[in-house]
């Protein structure tokens, strides 16, 4: 449906299927593109951190669960390793945790005594700022550092004008101006995001993005097989009379995987900030270490992350009346993810940037 509104929150609460039990790839990621956010500190250090009394940051889709203060602790103790080495005094920092309003900032906010010691002996102050990172969401000039993990490939909404896709993304089976009209949403998107975050961000302040994209110009490749497997798997619903094929056209994901080059030339063409660092990385479906050749563990393994993130869009849109329908489809997708994996091992290839304020 052109233009509609999902609810693009997590699956929240500690159950199997929330986020927070169920995020280990996004954990995975964080840790591989934390050599990026590193470097961005470095650099800022003697012009902002050195100088300033309290260092304000902000982590934007920040979702809920071990993930949310693990960037942020991880920039305390870095920050505190340079002013060791630079014997100088420690800043006191803010950090502002960011996601739409639908988040589980409540698990949020209950995690934070597991961490206290740590934020209490950095004196840091967490507050939680809900909101879409496509508007304003901090007074101007107001931010040292931005940070950003596995958020930038959503879009505000899905393209509209979308005709004929028969897929819940970008396939082979798409016409041409499916991925015209996705390319354009999230050119639109990361436009505004860059601008409106260009106006909140000091002169000479950092922003860390990682999140999914290509390769390879070729938007078709194998990043997006797996939403494939997916929509292979809402079709066995259809098959089943569970769901009706009507609401499967009518279904596009607000989600793109840009390519390298669309984004340098996006943060070219806005203009507001200098591409620092750039880093690609794969990370294996399944990104748990020393995992076995167990094509069915794998499968569930990955059913169950991806349903914690797909969850609650697949249920607002397509409104299945009952839970085991749920259970059902991710099921489904967890048995072709198995035959997929028996074949063939695939991964998600990552953008790691870091930009500098001009």
């Amino acid at each position: 449906m052109a233009g509609e509104k999902l609810l693009m929150h997590m699956n929240a609460g500690n159950g199997e299927c929330s986020y927070a039990s169920s995020s280990t790839l996004q954990r995975k990621v964080i840790q591989e593109a934390k050599p990026v956010l590193e470097d961005a500190i470095n650099k800022m250090f003697n012009n902002i951190i050195g100088d300033s009394s309290c260092f304000n940051m902000a982590d934007l889709g920040c979702s809920s669960g071990l993930n949310t203060l693990f960037t942020v602790s991880n920039i305390i103790k870095f920050v505190q390793v340079l002013c060791e080495e630079k014997s100088c005094k420690m800043p006191e920092f803010q950090a502002y945790l960011n996601d739409l309003p639908d988040n589980d900032f409540n698990a949020i906010f209950k995690s934070i005594p597991s961490f206290h010691p740590n934020l209490k002996e950095a004196n840091c102050f967490v507050s939680g700022i809900p909101g879409s990172f496509y508007e304003r969401l901090f007074p101007s000039k107001s931010l040292h550092l931005v940070h950003s993990s596995y958020s930038i490939h959503w879009l505000s909404q899905a393209p509209e004008k979308i005709e004929n896709n028969n897929n819940i993304y970008i396939a082979r089976t798409s016409p041409p101006q499916v991925f015209e009209a996705y390319l354009n949403q999230f050119d639109k998107d990361f436009s505004r995001f860059l601008q409106l975050r260009s106006e909140e961000i000091v002169s000479g302040g950092h922003m860390v993005l990682t999140f999914m994209g290509r390769s390879i110009p070729d938007p078709y490749g194998s990043h997006c097989a797996s939403l494939d497997i997916l929509s292979n798997s809402l079709i066995d619903l259809i098959h089943e009379g569970l769901i009706e094929q009507a609401k499967l056209d009518s279904f596009n994901l607000p989600f793109y995987t840009p390519y390298k080059d669309e984004v340098e030339n996006i943060v070219q063409m806005e203009g507001s900030f200098d591409v620092d660092t750039i880093k690609f990385f794969k990370v294996n479906w399944d990104e748990r270490d020393n995992v076995n050749d167990d094509a069915y563990s794998s499968g569930k393994h990955i059913a169950r992350t991806m349903r914690a993130v797909f969850e609650q869009m697949l249920v607002s849109h397509f409104q299945f009346g009952d839970n085991s329908i749920v259970d059902y489809l991710f099921e489904r997708f967890a048995y072709h993810l198995a035959s997929h994996l028996l074949v063939q091992k695939d991964n998600f290839f990552n953008i790691g940037i870091s930009l500098t304020k001009k």
